[in-house]
């Protein structure tokens, strides 16, 4: 028997399968890339449907340069995925149940969403979460792409939070996006914790609401908080400077965490811990800013 013959005999368990629908970032330190190297440290089937694609700009401060996608393009990328991996997809071309054919085939059932970028893609990307196939929907709600007209992320910020906010299940706002989500000032651990209470008020949503760098003192501090349980995060700063990817590596590593089966309080400290070892491990490059590394934590 060949060791191909007896892999096909006895195959390992089905990862979970996980969708990221964010952007593409050119360096690679976040976004769409930072999700799917997470996924892949965390041991899920990662898949990206892309909203948009950003690349900073040398010349211009390394400002964000931003091309949304076609929205048709978008909804073709969420048709596909949701047909091949979704619930929905229970009858073949031949007419046999999917799920008969392939005994143990894992169902798509948990979502990050990362940049989304104009009301546009808002409005299609909340169409397809309103059909319910999702189970866990973890929200980083970026709010405010550097370089954009300041009207249009306005509209976007707007869009998002009457759209896709409603239909998190759990929301990893930064410092900026706490404040902007909850209407509060955040200065110290004691205005975050308020935060991350009004956010889930306001969601329904467990909430991470990260301090990081932004509150003073020696410790990277985030809240999580799910209407009973609140607890602080902390772990020594690495830095004063914040880490590109951080925010999306930190969602990417909930989503994974609760595709495989964790609590929410659970895949919080898990990714809290994930995300440390790989800005401590970061890679340097010739932008001002530093990554994370996905394989900080091995």
């Amino acid at each position: 028997m060949t060791l191909a013959s007896a892999a096909l005999q006895s195959p390992v368990s089905a990862p979970a399968v996980v969708l990221t629908i964010a952007g593409s970032e050119a360096t690679g330190g976040a976004g769409a890339q930072a999700d799917l190297k997470t996924f892949q440290e965390l041991g899920v089937f990662g898949i990206a449907n892309l909203t948009c694609i950003v690349s900073f700009d040398p010349s211009d401060n390394w400002n964000h340069r931003f091309v949304p996608m076609d929205q048709q393009v978008i909804a073709d990328q969420l048709e596909a995925t949701t047909a091949a991996y979704g619930p929905a997809s229970d009858v073949t071309a031949g007419g046999a149940s999917a799920d008969s054919l392939t005994p143990g085939r894992p169902v798509l059932d948990t979502v990050k969403i990362g940049m989304l970028g104009s009301p546009a893609t808002i409005s299609t990307v909340a169409a397809a979460l309103e059909t319910g196939r999702f189970r866990n929907v973890v929200l980083d709600p970026v709010l405010i792409c550097k370089g954009q007209e300041p009207g249009h992320a306005l509209d976007t910020d707007q869009a998002l939070k009457a759209q896709i906010l409603p239909l998190a299940t759990f929301v990893t706002p930064n410092h900026f996006e706490a404040e902007s989500l909850s209407g509060l000032a955040i200065t110290d651990l004691e205005s975050l914790k308020a935060a991350a209470v009004r956010i889930h008020e306001l969601s329904g949503a467990a909430v991470l609401a990260k301090g990081g760098v932004r509150l003073a003192g020696p410790d990277a501090v985030d809240v999580y908080y799910d209407g009973e349980t609140l607890e602080v995060l902390s772990a020594p700063k690495v830095g004063e400077v914040a880490v590109s990817g951080a925010g999306c590596s930190l969602a990417a590593a909930v989503t994974a965490e609760l595709a495989k089966g964790a609590t929410p309080l659970g895949a919080a400290r898990a990714a809290k811990d994930f995300v440390t070892a790989g800005i401590r491990n970061r890679v340097a490059s010739g932008a001002p800013f530093d990554a994370l590394w996905q394989g900080g934590p091995r």
